[in-house]
């Protein structure tokens, strides 16, 4: 979906896939900026969809971006093939579009970044994967909702 289809507003959920946690992180296409919002712990792939309900009833949002690993050259992965997936589930029970985004290195991004803020180690399990998603959805906000 090009940038241009999407309106000039409205709120974006982002998602750092994961088998048993997917982060989410929640922004405003206007102010560009991107947060953590919250880990759901999951077991299968409809509880995905049925814990992501709530969030979008309450933000309502007009595009998803899900994170999506980038296998070495040549190579496929059932992860990739999953976040795929989740991304079609997403838009095909909230009817609102969704886009893959390249999550290469978001985790070890998250981690560093709670690190410079004095969250080191096990005590950032609760967080990570919510902060990666933030990065996701930055990374999101930042190439492709430049200022002109």
């Amino acid at each position: 979906m090009p940038a241009t289809a999407l309106p000039a507003r409205g709120n974006v959920l982002a998602f750092d896939f994961g088998e048993r946690r997917v982060g989410v992180a929640v922004g405003e296409l206007e102010l560009r900026l991107a947060h953590p919002l919250t880990t759901l712990v999951v077991r299968s792939d409809a509880q995905r969809i049925e814990s992501a309900a709530p969030l979008v009833r309450e933000w309502v949002p007009v595009l998803f971006v899900v994170g999506r690993p980038t296998p070495p050259a040549g190579s496929t992965h059932d992860l990739v093939r999953r976040c795929e997936r989740f991304a079609r589930q997403l838009t095909a029970t909230f009817r609102v579009p969704a886009l893959l985004v390249d999550e290469t290195l978001t985790s070890h991004a998250a981690s560093a970044s709670l690190s410079d803020i004095g969250i080191r180690g096990r005590r950032q399990k609760d967080m990570l994967d919510q902060v990666a998603a933030q990065h996701i959805l930055q990374a999101y906000f930042d190439s492709t909702h430049a200022p002109a």
